[in-house]
C-alpha cells in the first residue's frame, strides 16, 4: 500500500490522536512512521490521488493539529512513498537536513499575501501622479473624446503607468512587511495578482505582522491585500538532496 506523507516531526513529538483522519473518503487514519530521531505523519494513500478540496483541507488540518504540539516540516500535498519502510529509510538518510529545518522553523508560521489593484482607485492615483496623462485626458474631453489616435495614445500611456505602479507596489509591499518577518519567499507570478509573497513569522509576533498589513492597507487604498494564514511554512521547506523514493502525485 502506497504511503501518503503529511509532514516530518521529531521522534519526541506526540503521536497523532487515534481518531485523527487524513485524506480519502472515508478518511484514512493518520499514524507515525519512525526513522532514527525523526518521525513522519502518514496514512495510506487512496488510489488516483488528486487535489480535491476535501483532501486539501484534510492535509492542512493534519499539519495544523500536529503543529500545535511542536514544529512540523510540512510536505506538499501529494507527497507519497512506496511504503512505510521507504519513509523510515529516507528519514534516516536525510536526518541532518530535516533536523536542521525543524530547528529553523520551530515556533514559526507562514502568511501568504497577495495583492491586486482596485481599478478605479489606481486609475485615480495614476492620474494624480502623471501630469501628461491629465493634460491629454482633459484635451480629449474638450475635443469630444479626441481622435482615434489620441484615444489610443492615452490608453497606451495609462496601461504603461499602471504597469509601472504595479511593479513599484510589489516592491513596496515586500519592503514594508519583511521587517515584521523572519524570512520572505516570493511566489510564482499569476494573472490577477501584482504580488504573491509568503512571509515566515514567529508565532508570538503574528499580531505585529498583521498590524503591518493593516497599516499598508490604510496607506495604500488603491491596493487590495489578501492574507492567508497562519499556515504551515510550506514555502520555507528546503527539499534537500533529491529523494530516491518519495514522489509527488500529479496536480
Amino acid at each position: 500500500m502506497t504511503t501518503y506523507i503529511y509532514g516530518i516531526v521529531r521522534r519526541s513529538h506526540p503521536n497523532p490522536p487515534i481518531d485523527m483522519g487524513g485524506i480519502g473518503d472515508p478518511a484514512r487514519p493518520v499514524r507515525s512512521v519512525t526513522g532514527g530521531e525523526l518521525s513522519a505523519l502518514v496514512s495510506d494513500a487512496p488510489e488516483n490521488l488528486r487535489p480535491k478540496r476535501n483532501d486539501l483541507l484534510a492535509h492542512q488540518n493534519v499539519l495544523s493539529e500536529a503543529g500545535a504540539a511542536g514544529p512540523v516540516l510540512p510536505m506538499r500535498f501529494g507527497s507519497t512513498a512506496p511504503d512505510d519502510k521507504t519513509v523510515a529509510a529516507v528519514l534516516e538518510e536525510r536526518a541532518e537536513h530535516y533536523s536542521e529545518r525543524l530547528e529553523a522553523l520551530e515556533g514559526k508560521v507562514e502568511y501568504n499575501v497577495k495583492a491586486s489593484h482596485d481599478e478605479e482607485a489606481v486609475l485615480h492615483r495614476v492620474m494624480g501622479e502623471n501630469p501628461e496623462i491629465r493634460t491629454l485626458t482633459e484635451a480629449n474631453r474638450q475635443a469630444a473624446g479626441g481622435t482615434y489616435e489620441q484615444r489610443l495614445r492615452l490608453g497606451e500611456m495609462v496601461v504603461q503607468a499602471v504597469q509601472a505602479r504595479e511593479a513599484a507596489d510589489a516592491v513596496e509591499i515586500q519592503q514594508e512587511l519583511e521587517g515584521a518577518a523572519d524570512a520572505v519567499s516570493v511566489g510564482p507570478q499569476s494573472s490577477g495578482w501584482l504580488a504573491n509573497v509568503s512571509f515566515l513569522v514567529a508565532r508570538d509576533e503574528t499580531e505585529e505582522f498583521l498590524a503591518s498589513v493593516d497599516k499598508l492597507r490604510g496607506d495604500h487604498p488603491h491596493l487590495d491585500l489578501r492574507v492567508n494564514g497562519p499556515l504551515p511554512p510550506y514555502s520555507f521547506v528546503e527539499p534537500g538532496p533529491a529523494p530516491h523514493a518519495a514522489q509527488t502525485a500529479g496536480h
